[in-house]
């Protein structure tokens, strides 16, 4: 008697892997046919204020031949600007950086960066070697203000409006790719 009790139980698991599978399968069609980009993760800061935070400037940074400044939340207000979360051992940051510099040219458009978890030394000779496109360098060195901004990752990149509120993040890096669509959004946000 004790074998009829077991025997559904049985088939149950010898099945349970099988219709995991299955779902599994319907999850990843319907994900693929929806058309989202799984790269783009919805950010709940997206429309709010960029978070409270003070960056000291990388020391030993010049353009022109004065310091770079760190920055703060309030220095985002104004105009639109494009905040790039970034590392000298990061090879996307580098891949990405002439796509940046040639962003920074704009003169409508404002370029600062976070430098996160970085050696100075390193993040400067980067900064050497590639061009600096960044009007104001902030040094993130614990990664603390690059997680209030929701940072999953470096790179990762910000389009602040003019009223200091985050309208669009692009995680990853800025490609020939997705550099016409990025610089789309960034024609929408109404200047100051």
């Amino acid at each position: 008697m004790a074998d009829v009790v077991e025997r559904p139980r049985s088939r149950l698991m010898f099945l349970l892997p099988g219709l995991v599978f299955g779902a599994l399968v319907v999850l990843f069609g319907v994900q693929l046919i929806s058309g989202k980009n799984p790269a783009e993760v919805p950010s709940v800061l997206i429309n709010k204020p960029v978070p409270t935070f003070s960056l000291a400037p990388l020391e030993g940074l010049l353009a022109n031949g004065q310091p770079v400044p760190g920055f703060s939340n309030d220095d985002l207000k104004g105009r639109v600007t494009v905040v790039n979360v970034w590392a000298s051992w990061c090879a996307p940051c580098r891949q990405e950086h002439p796509l940046l510099v040639d962003l920074a040219r704009d003169p409508s458009i404002r370029v600062v960066g976070i430098n996160q978890k970085d050696n100075p030394d390193n993040a400067r000779r980067f900064l050497g070697a590639l061009g600096n496109p960044y009007a104001a360098v902030g040094v993130d060195p614990n990664g603390r203000a690059s997680i209030d901004w929701g940072v999953y990752g470096v790179p990762e990149t910000f389009i602040v409006g003019p009223d200091g509120t985050i309208r669009y993040k692009h995680i990853g890096p800025l490609t020939p790719e997705n550099f016409n669509a990025f610089k789309e959004r960034l024609s929408q946000i109404p200047r100051a």
